[in-house]
């Protein structure tokens, strides 16, 4: 039988469209908090009532974390991720129908279980499409989109508001994200063996490099033999303190930029764009670190030293926002900390990969909803720190903390020990 002749790669396209993904996916999670002062002043939110809202989205994110894992390891990441893109378009749509404080919560938490399915199914796609050697610049690239695409919500946002208000803006970015749904289902297969579009060249090149299923067959992982090993604590607990210090700029940088220095809105969206830019670039640049030290030393290293100097930065940035008054200032520390911080991802997908194996997606969900828990303590300690103390350094000081614990755990997580299950 005659092969067919080399292609361009199929897999760079592939990731391409799983970089617009995570694009598509912190557009529309991001662009509540440009929209903030509108939303609060139409439904009449004060800044817990808003702080809650927001957190209502990463409750809902957390707790479908590892279903939506499992369902992407049994049904495959084709169908999941069309329906669960569709799912949560439709209700970016329905958040702009929003006529009260309870209704704003229900959507918003139901917006985030329908988001929950996104990265853990990305895991998948990972697994069963990419050589090991290439996985952490694979998930650098991955989790940049979601930065750039936040970043852009921001000014976009608040451009698009102040054109056609802000009911209106979310309707328009729930219509791009069902398209998009429609177009992943058309194109994307499941695995390289059920992809015509695929030359035998570069098929078997992927089935030679990619993770080896077990000769076993493959391992039945329950919630809670997930959650029974130490290894997976420990990727849950320092994924919480990565969350705690990002998602300050999904969902209170904007406002905290506007208002702590009085800044106009397109103002304060560029300024926040700098530190979402500069996350961007920590996940190319930890991606290539984890990859380059795969190959030239072992796996341990590879995962563990790109995360620790991720947290170390992380720290230092944060420290360093506790104590400034100037805007420009300001956004550099916060984007040095924004850096660190997501120097932190690649390594902790990788990481969850290597000991979840064929139940990658359910592993590295629930290492996100632990992570997304402590989002959502992020969202909520956020004003009310402000509200006891009166001041925004105690927020900032508690990052710094738990950056530090972040380094204690990564010293003892072990990519060489899988979790096993049940055949």
């Amino acid at each position: 039988m005659k092969m067919k002749k080399p292609r361009f790669p199929i897999r760079l396209l592939l990731v391409f469209s799983t970089f617009m993904l995570t694009v598509l996916l912190y557009i529309d999670r991001a662009c509540i908090s440009a929209a903030k002062e509108e939303i609060s002043s139409d439904l009449n939110f004060d800044l817990t009532d808003f702080g809650w809202v927001m957190a209502m989205f990463t409750l809902g994110y957390a707790l479908f974390q590892t279903p939506s894992g499992k369902w992407a390891d049994k049904k495959g990441p084709r169908g999941v991720i069309t329906s669960i893109v569709a799912i949560w378009s439709v209700l970016t749509a329905m958040t702009g129908a929003a006529w009260s404080f309870v209704s704003m919560m229900v959507i918003r938490f139901l917006f985030g279980a329908g988001e929950a399915g996104a990265f853990p199914s990305l895991a998948k796609v990972v697994y069963n499409w990419f050589p090991v050697k290439e996985r952490g610049i694979i998930q650098g690239i991955n989790f940049s989109g979601s930065r750039i695409g936040a970043a852009f919500a921001l000014p976009l946002v608040a451009i698009i508001i102040s054109r056609v208000g802000w009911r209106m803006s979310f309707l328009i970015f729930g219509m791009v994200g069902v398209l998009f749904a429609v177009l992943w289902y058309w194109l994307f297969r499941n695995t390289p063996e059920e992809s015509v579009a695929i030359s035998d060249q570069e098929k078997k090149y992927i089935l030679e490099t990619r993770e080896q299923s077990s000769s076993k067959g493959k391992e039945n992982l329950s919630f809670g033999k997930i959650i029974s090993t130490r290894n997976m604590w420990l990727a849950m607990l320092q994924y919480m303190a990565s969350n705690f210090t990002f998602y300050f700029t999904l969902t209170w940088m904007y406002p905290y930029m506007k208002d702590r220095f009085a800044l106009g809105g397109v103002e304060a969206g560029l300024y926040s764009m700098v530190p979402l830019f500069a996350g961007a670039v920590g996940n190319w640049v930890s991606g290539l670190w984890v990859d380059s030290l795969y190959k030239r030393r072992n796996v341990k290293i590879s995962r563990r030293l790109p995360a620790i100097t991720g947290f170390i930065l992380a720290a230092l940035g944060m420290l360093m926002m506790a104590r400034i008054d100037t805007p420009q200032i300001a956004i550099i520390f916060l984007a040095i900390a924004i850096f660190g911080a997501d120097m932190t991802l690649s390594p902790s997908w990788a990481f969850c990969i290597d000991i979840g194996k064929e139940n990658a997606g359910a592993v590295s969900g629930t290492m996100n909803m632990a992570g997304n828990l402590g989002a959502f303590v992020t969202i909520i300690a956020f004003p009310y720190l402000y509200e006891w103390t009166g001041s925004f350094q105690p927020f900032f000081y508690v990052c710094v903390v738990l950056s530090a614990i972040a380094i204690a755990l990564w010293m003892s997580m072990d990519p060489n020990k899988p979790i096993r299950g049940t055949t």
